[in-house]
């Protein structure tokens, strides 16, 4: 797995590329752990080149919004490809997270 860090104004953006698995989560959760420490309260998710999510994936980011909205902070994912997305909504969090088609539109509404 890949992750390219930027930041866009005051947006944290994560382009996760590959399989978010167990073996990849904790490299993942160790980086947004890092930015949420600094004080960041804005942070997108691009998953144009997510090719796999699992449990633990879907485990990090539950995570990180239930510590973002404790400091008023939004996270925003985007991107997903058609497996991805279904992978959120079997599991019912497609109505708990915020989901855009793409990077522009997550950057406007995050």
């Amino acid at each position: 797995m890949e992750i390219i860090q930027k930041t866009s104004n005051t947006v944290e953006v994560f382009k996760v590329n590959g399989r978010l698995d167990s073996n990849t989560s904790d490299l993942l959760k160790e980086k947004l752990d890092q930015i949420l420490e600094n004080g960041t309260t804005q942070v997108v998710i691009d998953f144009e080149h997510l090719d796999y999510i699992s449990s633990a994936g879907i485990r990090v980011i539950l995570r990180t919004v239930k510590v973002l909205k404790r400091t008023q902070g939004n996270l925003v994912l985007c991107s997903l490809q058609d497996y991805v997305r279904e992978v959120f909504e079997i599991a019912g969090f497609d109505g708990y997270l915020t989901i855009e088609q793409n990077l522009d539109r997550a950057l406007q509404v995050v």
